[in-house]
Formats: C-alpha cells, structure tokens, sequence
C-alpha cells in the first residue's frame, strides 16, 4: 500500500506539471517541484532535530516509569478490555500501558509526549509481530487511532487563533471536541469491522461508556465557563498534567529503589536510536507530499471539488477551508500553513478560518502518523491502516465542516 501511494504521488505531480506547462505555458512548474524536493528533505531533517531531543527526553523518563511498575499496572487495569480489542497482545503486556498513556497524553494535546509514547508502545507491539515487515491488527488499531487523534484540549489551536488576533481565541472548542469524536469514533469502528472485533460486548461497553459519559459531562462544564476561563484551563490542565506526569515517574520510580537516573539515561539512548531510524521514512513522505503540492495537483482538486459543489446548487463557503483539509493527511506544517494562509486572507473568524481550524483540530497528520510509527519498527506493509486512518480522517473533516454551519453558519 505505501509503495502505492508513494509513487502515486509522483505519478499525479507529474501529470499535474505537465498540464501547467503544456496548456498553462507555465514552464517554472517544474524548478518549483525540484525546489520542494529539496525543501521537504530540509524540513524532513528539521523534523528529526526536534524529534531527536523530544524521543530522548521521554524515553527516557519512560524507562523510569516501566521500571517503577506503571506501565504494568496500566496494562493489568485495561487487560480485559485490550484482551477483546488487541486479542494477539497478552494480558499484562508492557505495550497495553504505554499505549493508555499515549492515548492520554493526545487527548490533553501533549503532542512532544504522546510521540514517544506511541513509539515505545509500536516497538513493544513489534515484538510480538511474527511478520515484522506487514502490520498486525493490533498496530493498525493503535495507529488508527492515533491518526484520528482524540483531542480534548486543542491548545495549538488555540495559539494560532491568537497569534492572528481573534478576539476569543476558543471560539472553535466545541466544535474541535465534536469533530474529533467523530474522527475517533469512525476509526475505531471501521477497524472494529474490518477485524471483526466484539465492539459492543459487554465489556468492552463497560470499559467505554463511562469513558463516554464523562468525556459529555466534561464538555458540559466546559460549556459553563467564559472564553478566559476555558482558555486559562486548557493551558494551566496541558501543562500541569506534562509536569506531574514527570513528577510522577521520578518519585514513584525512587519510592520503588529504582535507580531512577540511570533508568534515564538508559532509556534516553534508546530514544536516540529509535530516532535515527526514522529519517529515510520521512524524507521519503515528505518529499513526495512536497512535489504533489508544488505541482498543482491540490489546486486542481480544490477547483473541481468548488465546480462541483457550484453545480449541485450547495453553499460552496466551506471549499475554502479545504485546503487545510486536503493537505492535513500528508503535512502537519502544510496544514498549519494553510490554515494561517486562511486566517490572514479571510479573516481570523470568517466561517472559511472558523472551519479550517476546527478540521486542524479534528485530526492527525495520518501519513505522517504512518511514516514514523510504521517506519521507526520497519513495516512496509500497512494492510487496511491507510484506508481505516483515511476514513477516520474524512469523518473528521465532514463533521467539522457539518457543525461549524450548526455553530457559525
């Protein structure tokens, strides 16, 4: 599948330059793409830089942490419930732990932490792959999962809307928690259908309807407080959970005689490692989504996707946010570009920005998702997560698009 979609990418870039230079006479088309390649193998080494001291970081407060027993705790806790989603995993498994703790930490937005997590919980996953070179259904649920990117506290959005001046910067809030619920919930259950998976067993359903319930009672209290109170929580909760998970580790990890700072720096060479492993992959995607875009190929799909909906009679409003929509599944920086381009050239809380940020918040950069989790274990076979994480996606940007007309329309 990603072979396919690799030189896919190149196939339609080139197509794409060929038409601008054989009928738009634009012949710069293709010292553009050429640019872009060097461009995205750039940013791809960017990348790296920071992925570099963040993997080492938590790594290794996370060897600590599965030393001290958390970890193992954790999957002890969610045996039951993984028995019935991840059925090849083992009760009590180190990758169950790390797992609930990467989901925690991207629904709280703490992207620098959910990364290393995740990657920890994939190579723990790795290990029990009998086929280290194809997915298991057990990696596909986790990285399909991780693409729609439950997110309860969207600070980044945030950010950006105040960078550009919005007089309340959490404007779009709800509408980033509908969206990215329905991003999650699709996901999880077209993996639950294509793996035949018990979804509403009784124990799965015990697991996850209080989880449900206090997700809506969370959102209800969030709906009581002013645009300063949400935006003062969302901040002080972010940070606060990053420093006392932090705090916890080390403490737990000397209250259980843990030599905790060799623990670090031992898991912290582990980051190291599992870094530089992850360049190739993301040279590899990068330069190819660079190429696509540079070639016009995105800017002929915006204008069909606008005649279409012209044609059919629809407000064609929301065709302006697409951009941000269309390159999210290939480019997280593409994407905030896009949606800062929009915020600039429309207005911060026109109903194109308003939209364009809720599907920001929606969902993960899915393709960059599959580059660095799949890469960093060496999977070249990604089976049914691309079209899974893929439909999760399109689920997000259709609900966000759909309740930004309920709340801005």
């Amino acid at each position: 599948m990603l072979n396919a979609l690799w030189l896919g990418f190149f196939l339609v870039a080139a197509i794409a330059a060929f038409a601008q230079w054989l009928v738009g006479g634009q012949a710069e088309v293709f010292a553009a793409m050429v640019q872009a390649l060097f461009a995205m193998a750039r940013l791809s080494v960017e990348v790296m830089v920071l992925l570099f001291g963040t993997l080492t970081l938590w790594l290794g407060f996370l060897r600590i942490a599965e030393k001290a027993g958390i970890v193992e705790w954790l999957a002890r806790m969610l045996g039951p419930l993984f028995a019935r989603l991840m059925p090849e995993v083992p009760r009590g498994h180190p990758a169950l732990g790390l797992i609930t703790l990467n989901f925690a930490a991207n629904g709280l937005g703490l992207d620098n932490a959910a990364t290393p997590m995740g990657l920890k919980a994939m190579r723990a996953l790795q290990e029990l792959n009998p086929r280290p070179d194809t997915a298991t259904n057990a990696q596909i649920l986790f990285l399909v999962l991780n693409a729609s990117s439950l997110t309860l506290l969207p600070v980044t959005i945030f950010m950006y809307r105040l960078q550009q001046g919005a007089p309340d910067p959490t404007l779009v809030f709800l509408p980033i928690l509908l969206a990215t619920s329905a991003s999650t919930l699709v996901g999880l259950l077209s993996v639950a259908a294509v793996q035949r998976l018990p979804i509403f067993s009784p124990v799965v359903l015990a697991y996850l309807l209080p989880v449900g319930l206090a997700l809506a009672g969370f959102m209800a209290f969030l709906t009581t407080l002013s645009a300063s109170a949400l935006a003062h929580l969302s901040s002080l909760m972010g940070n606060l959970t990053l420093f006392a998970l932090v705090v916890l580790f080390v403490a737990l990890g000397a209250w259980k005689k843990v030599a905790v700072y060799d623990s670090f720096i031992e898991g912290a060479r582990e980051g190291f490692d599992v870094a530089k492993g992850l360049l190739p992959y993301l040279v590899a995607m990068l330069c190819a989504v660079g190429v696509f875009r540079a070639s016009g190929a995105l800017e002929y799909v915006l204008s069909g996707i606008r005649w279409v909906v012209d044609a059919a009679g629809m407000d064609a409003r929301f065709v302006d946010a697409l951009p941000t929509a269309l390159v999210k599944p290939f480019s997280g920086s593409a994407a905030r570009a896009m949606l800062i381009e929009t915020m600039q050239s429309q207005g911060v809380d026109s109903f194109a920005a308003l939209t364009a940020a809720t599907v920001q918040g929606s969902t993960e950069t899915t393709f960059y998702v599959l580059a660095v989790y799949f890469g960093a274990v060496g999977i070249q076979r990604a089976r049914h997560a691309v079209a899974c994480a893929l439909l999760a996606e399109l689920a997000g940007v259709v609900a966000a698009i759909a309740v930004c007309y309920r709340f801005f329309g």
